[in-house]
């Protein structure tokens, strides 16, 4: 197939990049300068020079591709308008990556019992009501005749294989405990989130480019951790010389901005992808997280000085 792609040169989008030329498609992929489209050629991929708010451009390539799959910003409602459009009438698979902060909470370290699946009923919070609602556009395309589904990872972790190698969060942490010397959780750090292998995401999009039915929404996880097991974890790779602590909110926004402080590292975000393992026959099998962070990609980027003060 050939297949469209924005935010190609992205962590989550240039892995499933990857694996979709690994198997044997075709990718090409948006790129806002030269030096970007430098990189996608590099991991064999065709550059369309563009802007993600060019409509035109994100249109057409749309229309030409046989596929599309979206991994850049996911509450951009725009470049969804864009790809619809250009799809519209095809029976045409389209794939929109969200993140599962958008069942997410402020608890500011604190625990929540509640896992979500598909169905659960839920209000997204004020922050995230463009997220959610981005999303919803992509669903409802299939009453126009694309075969739109929203994957929903939840935290990703380990080594990429595209222009972008490094996750968010477990790196956003590792900087912080190298910069401070001090490991750092919020709150009581007691907060959850599931965690999948970036290597477990790209399988899953391969699945859902040939399973998904039209109007499919999938949570991606395969497994979950506390923040304070994440840091305690960070705490061993770093040789154990200090104790995690606790910071509070307005430490860690100071630190990682309001929406990591709040969402991605201060709040729950507990999923269950019992739907993708079934409908799509999703069978995770990436390494653990601790195991990556002490003893794999993340600890080969720390000693490669990844991480190093800045």
């Amino acid at each position: 197939m050939k297949i469209f792609m924005t935010g190609a040169s992205g962590y989550i989008g240039g892995t499933v990049a990857d694996s979709l030329i690994k198997a044997g498609h075709s990718v090409a992929g948006l790129a806002r300068a030269e030096s970007s489209a430098a990189k996608l050629r590099v991991h064999g991929i065709e550059p369309l020079r563009g802007e993600l708010s060019a409509h035109g451009i994100v249109r057409n390539a749309a229309r030409d591709a046989d596929a599309v799959i979206n991994c850049a910003d996911a509450s951009d409602p725009f470049v969804v308008a864009a790809i619809v459009e250009g799809l519209a009438g095809s029976g045409k698979p389209f794939l929109h990556t969200s993140g599962s902060s958008v069942i997410g909470d402020k608890a500011a370290g604190s625990f929540s019992p509640k896992i979500h699946h598909e169905d659960t009923p839920a209000e997204p919070l004020p922050e995230k009501i463009q997220r959610v609602a981005v999303d919803r556009a992509v669903l409802a395309s299939a009453a126009l005749g694309v075969r739109s589904a929203v994957l929903c990872p939840s935290l990703i972790y380990g080594g990429g294989r595209g222009a972008n190698p490094d996750s968010i969060q477990v790196p956003s942490l590792v900087r912080q405990a190298v910069k401070s010397g001090v490991p750092r959780y919020i709150g009581e750090g007691e907060n959850i989130w599931s965690t999948v292998h970036i290597d477990d995401v790209a399988a899953a999009y391969l699945l859902a480019l040939d399973g998904a039915r039209a109007g499919s929404f999938f949570f991606i996880e395969n497994g979950e951790a506390s923040l304070k097991s994440i840091v305690e974890s960070i705490a061993r790779l770093l040789g154990g010389k200090r104790a995690p602590e606790s910071w509070g909110i307005d430490e860690a926004v100071a630190e990682w901005g309001p929406q990591a402080a709040w969402f991605s590292l201060g709040g729950n975000s507990r999923v269950s992808a019992e739907k993708a393992r079934k409908m799509l026959g999703w069978k995770p099998a990436g390494a653990d997280l601790f195991y990556e962070i002490e003893q794999g990609w993340y600890r080969r980027q720390l000693e490669a000085g990844a991480y190093a003060r800045r």
